[in-house]
């Protein structure tokens, strides 16, 4: 493929693309497919020759879109948003023609720079305190990590170096491997399952702390944990609050349990994946209220910020924490102004050493919606999922589970457990909705999260109005 087909082909895939999304919603949400369907559809070795454009795309048809999961469709209400948007899409096509990887300032002096000056964007929009911006005369700054699931091994990973030389410091005989296996760190039982594998990968114990009704963790319980593992001789050293929880969109009471890790020197790195995004309207804000007593912060504008995967954003309050913690310094590394002050190698803040000039699609979005384009976006979806909620409350077949504060409403049929297992599989199988369970307090719950970036109201009162006709239907077979 020479430059003057590219041109063409390109025009053509840009088409293909938008008369996906311009069209998705007609299509069936979720796959009608069986493990392993693709391997019989394609040669089991790749051809020898070269095949033709047509032929490629042809089988895109054939092969792939029967194995899809419409992410972007306005009927998808499983997990949490994906997020899309047209911008993005053509930020990350300039990145991908661009074909840079910036691991350092000097691999590509625009890609490292542009992402510190995003992240400090983003931090203004969020109102983050300073000492989180690299702008500022603080010690800390922002980075572009994959996920928040990166996000919070790598603030666990920092967090264990920091301990194990605070701990040598004062008591220089002891050894990693013992400072290790005394470390413990903690995180809601309602907390992501993420923090418990970058607890397996880090080698640490992590306890799970109990919520009080509002699936919240309080101050004094994990207060009491520490007090318990500090007597018996363990070195607490790192929490992982969640400010919107992956079951019910829950928040850990920060404010209270920042000044309990302060004063424990306990690491509190803050996880809010989906409802981070939220923050940038000034009424929602005040769920990130505690911030400042946080070491790290994550969340995903993958997720509901309209810049499309993979974009997860992390800041810490001292970037030397976080680079102490992975330097490593080859000759083949080196530059000139490496040891201005001046720059920033992102390869020392993550597990990567190649990085996509991920920043581009950021400056896109942030450009093309401005702030109040992203905040009316944030709202639209708020309202939308207090209209479901609205429907459910109305029908006295169902309950609400948790408090609907954002764009997640969790649910159920008034019953049994595998009432409401029968319900969500029957929407599975028909595929004109998606959407997943969770537990909470034990009993099986439905999850609608309002994903799509074209969702409409109509949408929201289609999904309720299939979910009712299925429960009348389920509910006359067990009278039966």
């Amino acid at each position: 493929m020479d430059a003057a087909e590219f041109r063409r082909r390109g025009k053509e895939m840009v088409d293909f693309v938008a008369d996906y999304l311009e069209n998705i919603e007609h299509r069936r949400v979720y796959p009608d497919v069986e493990p392993g369907y693709l391997r019989s559809m394609i040669p089991s070795e790749a051809p020898l020759e070269p095949e033709s454009y047509e032929d490629v795309l042809r089988d895109v048809d054939r092969v792939i879109m029967p194995g899809i999961t419409h992410w972007q469709s306005p009927h998808f209400h499983a997990y949490f948003p994906s997020a899309s948007s047209y911008p993005a899409l053509l930020g990350d096509m300039l990145c991908g023609g661009l074909g840079c990887i910036g691991f350092t300032w000097a691999a590509s002096p625009a890609c490292t720079e542009l992402e510190t000056v995003m992240l400090d964007w983003l931090g203004k929009m969020l109102q983050l305190p300073e000492d989180f911006l690299a702008g500022t005369q603080g010690q800390g700054g922002g980075v572009i990590q994959g996920t928040a699931s990166e996000a919070t091994l790598m603030a666990l990973l920092a967090a264990r170096c920091k301990t194990v030389k605070c701990v040598q410091e004062s008591d220089p005989q002891r050894s990693e491997a013992d400072i290790i296996s005394k470390l413990i760190a903690y995180t809601s039982e309602e907390a992501h399952s993420s923090v418990e594998r970058a607890g397996l990968i880090g080698g640490v114990v992590i306890r799970m702390v109990p919520t009080d009704d509002n699936f919240s963790v309080r101050a004094e319980t994990l207060e009491k944990m520490v007090a318990e593992d500090k007597a018996a001789g363990f070195i607490p050293f790192f929490f992982c609050a969640t400010l919107g929880t992956t079951p019910s969109c829950a928040f850990d009471q920060i404010t209270e349990l920042g000044p309990l890790c302060n004063a424990e020197k306990i690491w509190m790195h803050i996880d809010a994946a989906y409802a981070g995004s939220s923050f940038i309207c000034p009424e929602f804000r005040p769920l990130l209220d505690g911030v400042e007593f946080a070491d790290s912060f994550n969340f995903n504008p993958h997720k509901w910020l309209l810049v499309n995967f993979d974009c997860s954003t992390m800041w810490v309050k001292k970037r030397t924490d976080l680079i102490g913690a992975f330097k490593l310094d080859p000759v083949y590394l080196k530059y000139d102004n490496q040891e201005s002050g001046l720059v920033t190698d992102y390869r020392h803040w993550g597990i990567p050493l190649g990085r996509r000039f991920r920043s581009l699609k950021m400056w896109f979005v942030f450009r093309m919606y401005g702030q109040s384009g992203l905040q009316a976006y944030i709202r639209k979806h708020v309202e939308l999922a207090k209209v479901f909620e609205t429907l459910v409350r109305k029908d006295k077949r169902f309950e609400i589970s948790a408090e609907v504060v954002l764009g997640l409403v969790c649910f159920r049929l008034k019953g049994s457990d595998e009432l409401n297992e029968a319900l969500l599989k029957e929407m599975t199988r028909l595929g004109k909705i998606h959407l997943v369970p969770c537990k909470l307090r034990g009993r099986f719950v439905l999850r609608f999260a309002v994903c799509g970036r074209t969702t409409e109201l109509r949408h929201v009162q289609e999904a309720w109005q299939h979910i009712a006709e299925l429960s009348s239907e389920l509910l006359q077979k067990h009278r039966s």
